[in-house]
């Protein structure tokens, strides 16, 4: 059976922060509020709650999970960011966008992309996931909650607990976010390339 806390989405309560953060850190797999759509996460680190991700949302091993991150350094330490890049991401972050960039030996090998050798980053413009970065004091591991069957990410906290309660170990209501995804930007290239049209805007591609 999961816990369900409800956070508030522009005042959060310290108290359930930590304890959200507590079970992340003991392996757990939580479902959280983003910018975008709801999200499910778990520990960098922790291979077993990947795995359990996979299995909830009947996802292989060739499945692309985004690091978020709280800022810009943290950023840099997961990937290979030039000078021009940074000043694009700093431009359009917080905000709903995932960038692909190379990875570090920071990132474990299961969160690479295979061939590429890049993982996925992003800096939510969310007040409930930044309490939570804050507190964890490293990135979260993460995929859309798309369920098996689904088209679209599901947006109501209550009905996600109704659907997971058995299978997560936390669901954090957060109120509404949405169910539009992340705009993907893959910066491997010299010139920005739209992999995918989300929320985040495009317009800025014309100026750059």
């Amino acid at each position: 059976m999961s816990q369900y806390f409800q956070i508030h989405p522009e005042n959060p309560q310290v108290r359930l922060v930590r304890q959200a953060v507590q079970i992340i850190r003991d392996g757990g797999v939580v479902v959280f509020p983003t910018d975008s759509s709801y999200a499910i996460g778990c520990s960098l680190d922790n291979k077993t709650a990947m795995e359990r991700i996979q299995r909830i949302r009947r996802i292989d091993n060739k499945h692309n999970f985004t690091l978020i991150c709280r800022d810009l350094s943290e950023i840099a330490t997961y990937a290979i960011v030039d000078n021009i890049n940074y000043r694009l991401i700093k431009s359009l972050t917080p905000g709903p966008y995932t960038f692909i960039l190379q990875a570090t030996r920071e990132v474990p090998r299961r969160l690479q992309n295979a061939k590429r050798k890049t993982v996925g980053v992003r800096l939510p413009d969310h007040i409930v996931t930044q309490a939570l970065l804050r507190e964890l004091n490293e990135p979260l591991m993460s995929s859309t909650l798309i369920l098996p069957g689904d088209d679209l990410p599901m947006i109501d906290p209550y009905q996600i607990r109704l659907s997971l309660e058995h299978q997560v170990d936390l669901v954090i209501d957060g109120g509404f976010c949405g169910h539009e995804p992340t705009t993907v930007v893959d910066l491997m290239e010299s010139r920005p390339q739209v992999l995918r049209e989300g929320k985040g805007s495009i317009g800025w591609l014309v100026e750059h």
